[in-house]
């Protein structure tokens, strides 16, 4: 792994720590009632904010660290083995935490829509309820029309 790309982890990972443990933000029980509901929603088309293969590839994540199997086993390679699982548990949660804020947020309607499906029907428009004709259902916090979980975070494997 490069030292751009360590970096890039390192600080995803801040980020997702500071945005976890704000004040005011949602707890980690919030979360993880979340986590359900999003894939419910996603996979019923609803929401969009995450696509269907990142949410089995946290899926497999979760599997490779609760799997006895391992890529790198600790026995034969102690810091390796322990090595590789630290990342697979840094990018999960890096994962989660993220996901879990941006479909809070949608949940709520704070998020913007983008501009392309601003003239839909019934209240919503591309995805995100609350969102009307006008789109001004909030704005995206980093100025860009798609919402923070459907953009490339560095250190995401992309398919």
């Amino acid at each position: 792994m490069s030292r751009n790309a360590r970096l890039a982890s390192v600080v995803a990972v801040a980020r997702a720590v500071r945005m976890a443990v704000r004040p005011g933000g949602p707890s980690m029980g919030e979360r993880a009632g979340a986590v359900p509901r999003m894939v419910r929603a996603t996979f019923n088309g609803e929401y969009v904010g995450v696509s269907k293969g990142r949410l089995l590839l946290m899926l497999a994540a979760a599997g490779y660290l609760v799997s006895p199997l391992d890529l790198i086993p600790e026995a034969v390679l102690p810091i390796a083995g322990l090595a590789d699982d630290a990342l697979v548990l840094s990018w999960l949660a890096t994962r989660l935490v993220e996901e879990t804020e941006a479909f809070l947020d949608w949940e709520k309607g704070v998020l913007g829509t983008p501009s392309s499906a601003s003239g839909a029907a019934g209240g919503t428009a591309g995805g995100y309820p609350g969102a009307g004709a006008s789109g001004s259902a909030g704005a995206s916090t980093n100025g860009s029309a798609r919402p923070a979980a459907a953009q490339v975070i560095p250190g995401d494997v992309i398919s």
